[in-house]
């Protein structure tokens, strides 16, 4: 999994730019992407996703539940849209 990149940056480092939202997914980006850069690139979208998931819930804080809720949903996002790509381009995620 190491040794792929994107724009200069690791995947793993990409996957945490589109959580944070520096950067968002569309056909057009992943376009320049190889079939084993998709799976990668899944795997680590998933993994920040149960990190962020399995962090301590802010009960009373609600500008962290806010917080929280769009790195899940900007993750969600990106999850859904490179699965609808990697279908159309016949790569198996999983």
């Amino acid at each position: 999994m190491e040794g792929a990149e994107f724009r200069g940056k690791s995947l793993a480092a990409t996957a945490r730019d589109i959580a944070d939202g520096f950067l968002s997914i569309n056909p057009l980006i992943l376009k320049k992407l190889m079939p084993d850069d998709y799976k990668n690139l899944y795997h680590y979208l998933r993994k920040i996703q149960t990190e962020v998931r399995s962090e301590k819930f802010p009960l009373h804080d609600t500008l962290s539940i806010r917080n929280r809720n769009m790195r899940l949903h900007r993750l969600h996002n990106a999850i859904i849209i490179l699965q609808h790509i990697a279908r159309e381009r016949k790569v198996i995620l999983a």
